[in-house]
């Protein structure tokens, strides 16, 4: 592990044993006065709990899945399937049988329980999952069909044992059968404790660091449910909200694990746009200059071989320049305004073209927007040196009412849009600012410069 990785582990395993310790002592108070340990009457807040816990564990699964389509990753897919396993089985067996005011009948009760086992064995599988897969979605539409089957398989067995399954109506003593239930709940949710921390352990990814947390706290709800009474229809009890606290936990995790997923494969794909702009660029500069270098070595160069030597080891330095700024920027080791305003100091370096900038600092630029934002006003004033003939170029960036806007206007000769038609570097600026969600536009006309505009996403 690096430092800074092994740093994050062991201040996240301190936070863990402080969270164990907390949540020990409070079962710990439970244990020791029965009166804390009761349960309460509360139809309808049993009903408003596992309405939030259907909603919350059906947004961690389609998020899983979102990012199962982003990356294919098992564990992903096993995320995405435990949860809406946990979904299903609450809304069709907690919350749609009480609809009509009836209490959940037995059989529906210990199919609730079933598929929670269900649900905690693929996500505690999860944390142990490897590797990635290839099918993509038609793998994840394979897994919730099969988990549709499972469910429905679960509360026909429920059906046909009826009246022999032990009763968990109100009064009645908690059977031993349930108890082993809960019991077997809790060590799948240990197993997921285990698994995820061990994964924050090797890869330092932060969705592993919000599982565990979540996972510890559905373990300890599940303590708390062994030591609760009775688990019926309208019944309350400290362990719902725990359960309904962990799944707040992750949310939070696995929507953090979607932006930076996103943000990631943002910056992958810049950073490979600019290794193909090296290639294109900077390495026909450097064969050229190896080229022109060897016919000197031979004694064969022609007149101003030296004159061309130069001029593609200037072009080769500033190539690399710009493609270092744009590495910095895509990365977010540089802020952006930073970055750009040293990509114009190279631009402007020669004295030919004069470029003020001016950057509102009240706007607020996504990561995927300064990346894409950036290479719109490198691709434009490269637009306005090799065309435009202009000497004065302005790059504004700044609100215009409730718009974020990016403009660059230049006094060059301008062109006839209608006649002259949009080039490929006016084409490739459209499609970056679709890229970010945003609309890109100009203006233009011959003898009075042009105007590029971007209108950013609200």
């Amino acid at each position: 592990m690096r430092r800074h990785d092994r740093d994050a582990y062991q201040a996240w395993l301190v936070g863990e044993l402080l969270l164990v310790g907390l949540l020990g002592a409070a079962l710990a108070l439970f244990l020791a006065y029965p009166d804390l340990r009761s349960t309460y009457e509360l139809p309808s807040l049993r009903l408003a709990l596992d309405t939030g816990i259907v909603l919350a564990a059906t947004i961690v699964a389609v998020l899983a899945g979102i990012r199962f389509s982003v990356e294919g990753r098992r564990l992903d897919l096993l995320l995405c399937a435990g949860f809406a396993a946990a979904a299903a089985s609450t809304l069709f067996f907690a919350v749609c049988p009480v609809l009509g005011g009836d209490p959940i009948q037995t059989p529906e009760a210990w199919a609730g329980v079933a598929g929670r086992i269900f649900a905690l064995a693929l996500i505690a599988a999860a944390g142990f999952a490897r590797g990635r897969l290839t099918e993509g979605r038609g793998g994840l539409r394979l897994w919730l069909m099969l988990i549709g089957i499972a469910l429905g398989g679960l509360w026909v067995l429920a059906r046909r044992a009826g009246e022999t399954l032990p009763s968990l109506e109100l009064g009645a003593d908690q059977p031993a059968l349930m108890i082993v239930a809960l019991a077997f709940q809790g060590v799948l949710s240990l197993v997921a404790v285990c698994g995820f921390g061990l994964r924050y352990r090797r890869h330092g990814e932060d969705l592993d660091r919000w599982l565990a947390l979540a996972a510890t706290l559905m373990l300890s709800a599940e303590l708390h449910y062994v030591f609760t009474p009775v688990v019926a229809s309208g019944v309350v009890s400290q362990g719902d909200f725990l359960r309904l606290l962990s799944y707040g936990l992750l949310l939070a995790g696995v929507w953090r694990a979607i932006q930076f997923a996103e943000f990631g494969r943002a910056v992958a794909e810049e950073r490979a746009r600019v290794a193909r702009e090296i290639h294109d660029g900077l390495a026909q500069y450097l064969f050229t200059i190896s080229t022109h270098a060897a016919m000197l070595e031979r004694g064969s160069a022609p007149e101003g071989t030296v004159s061309r030597l130069r001029s593609a080891a200037v072009l080769a330095q500033q190539e690399a320049r710009f493609a270092i700024l744009a590495l910095s920027s895509a990365s977010g080791n540089a802020p952006f305004d930073t970055a750009l305003r040293r990509y114009l100091d190279v631009l402007t370096a020669d004295g030919e073209l004069e470029v003020e900038l001016e950057v509102d600092p009240a706007v607020v630029l996504a990561p995927d927007e300064q990346i894409e934002v950036f290479r719109i006003v490198q691709e434009g004033l490269a637009n306005v040196r090799k065309h435009a003939g202009a000497t004065q170029a302005e790059v504004w960036i700044g609100r215009d009412g409730p718009k974020r806007l990016v403009r660059i206007n230049d006094d060059g000769t301008g062109f006839q849009p209608d006649e002259d038609g949009a080039g490929q570097g006016l084409k490739n600026m459209k499609t970056r600012a679709a890229s970010i969600g945003g609309a890109f536009g100009f203006t233009s006309a011959p003898g009075y410069g042009t105007s590029l505009e971007v209108v950013l996403r609200t």
